[in-house]
């Protein structure tokens, strides 16, 4: 018996994840009723090679596994062959029959008369694959479409995944197609991706329809829920990206960023230095009247940045990282810790908005940054008092 299929596209609010399912409709019909059905397969499985990019001999082999999956629902114990006819573009059903003298059991046995107009070297006692001619049902039919839409959309997912597994941590632009729970849905070429609420940027505003950049978090070879892959704009890594697209100096390896730490939304602070003397790492990266660093800047919205040349100076670096404060002077004292004296009105500069300018700094430089005030040891601020101290919230500089 010949069978074919009609493929049928199923999406969701207009886009989505475009899975691909194959529609079993007429051959719930066709097939209970013995009736040969006619359309060619070939149509089904060149759309879904050319359209989806799949391979083709891997999308022939799992509709063939669909429909003999179908008859050994309906058909227990016997075992099916079933074959893409590229001649006629239909699919060829046999099974597995002993010729007998007499046929006890029809669909396992088949007289050797019949046995013959197959064969004409058939003899009894043999094993003949013979056109399987009995019908199935709709609960069979239903069977292989799951197995066949299951398995195409285990084969459009690999070829996702080959597809964007290099293109992980890089930079890639989408278009923002739908709020979903989770987050955003983003249209990057013919694939959806997601930007979770947690990966953007506090206070920013995410429009649908527009375009958007983000950094290309994960990819995963099976996808969770709906999507593939996983966009972030929140990471260190999205910044350092950034900067590489929009310095040639940062991409071709002149200047190397050695250290990024981020609170999103807030502030970025990098070490940067230079592998040639005449290159001045930070001016290079700034540009000439910022020129270089305000896309960036646009990018990332209110969020600052603080490019702090490399040293080999602990001292100088912590001096840099808590910039836009005036520091004094600057003692590493053992267990990883290291106190900075300032005077009383650079404190909250050096503290900034909830403590984050300092804990970016510690971040930054590895070490347990101690605030104390020239005024008298009294009024030592350590980190932890410096993110408690509710006074310090608005008095950060704005003109870094």
């Amino acid at each position: 018996m010949r069978t074919s299929l009609f493929q049928e596209k199923h999406y969701t609010d207009d886009y989505s994840k475009k899975n691909i399912s194959i529609s079993c409709g007429f051959l719930l019909s066709r097939l209970a009723k013995k009736v040969k059905i006619t359309v060619n397969l070939t149509d089904v499985i060149d759309s879904l090679v050319d359209e989806r990019g799949l391979d083709r001999e891997k999308v022939v082999t799992i509709v063939c596994e669909g429909i003999a999956a179908a008859y050994g629902k309906k058909y227990p114990g016997v075992t099916f062959y079933v074959s893409f006819n590229k001649k006629t573009g239909n699919l060829d059903v046999a099974s597995d029959k002993e010729v007998v003298a007499n046929v006890l059991d029809e669909d396992f046995e088949i007289s050797l008369r019949k046995a013959k107009i197959i064969d004409p070297n058939a003899t009894l006692g043999i094993t003949l694959q013979v056109p399987f001619e009995e019908a199935v049902g709709r609960i069979e039919i239903l069977t292989a479409k799951q197995i066949i839409a299951g398995k195409i959309r285990e084969l459009e997912q690999l070829a996702v995944y080959e597809e964007y597994k290099d293109k992980q941590g890089s930079i890639i632009s989408g278009t923002v197609h739908k709020r979903e729970r989770a987050g955003y849905a983003v249209t990057i070429g013919e694939v959806l991706a997601i930007l979770p609420f947690e990966h953007i940027i506090p206070q920013e505003v995410i429009r649908i329809g527009h375009p958007v950049r983000a950094l290309l978090k994960e990819v995963t070879p099976i996808a969770r829920g709906d999507y593939q892959l996983v966009l972030d704009r929140v990471s260190g890594e999205f910044v350092q990206q950034l900067l590489e697209i929009e310095i040639p100096e940062v991409f071709e390896g002149l200047v190397e960023i050695q250290k990024v730490v981020r609170i999103p939304g807030y502030k970025t602070k990098i070490i940067v230095a230079s592998n040639r003397k005449e290159i001045d790492p930070v001016g290079t990266c700034v540009g000439v009247g910022g020129a270089r660093i305000k896309p960036i800047l646009r990018e990332l919205g209110q969020e600052k940045i603080d490019l702090i040349q490399a040293t080999d100076s602990i001292e100088k670096l912590v001096r840099y990282s808590l910039k836009p404060a005036e520091i004094d002077r600057v003692e590493v004292m053992d267990g990883g810790k290291v106190t900075v004296w300032l005077a009383p009105d650079q404190r909250s500069y050096a503290i900034g908005k909830m403590g984050q300018n300092i804990n970016l700094a510690s971040k930054l430089v590895g070490l347990e940054i101690q605030l104390q005030d020239l005024a008298g040891p009294e009024q030592t601020i350590t980190l932890d008092s410096a993110q408690e101290d509710e006074s310090d919230y608005d008095h950060e500089r704005t003109d870094e």
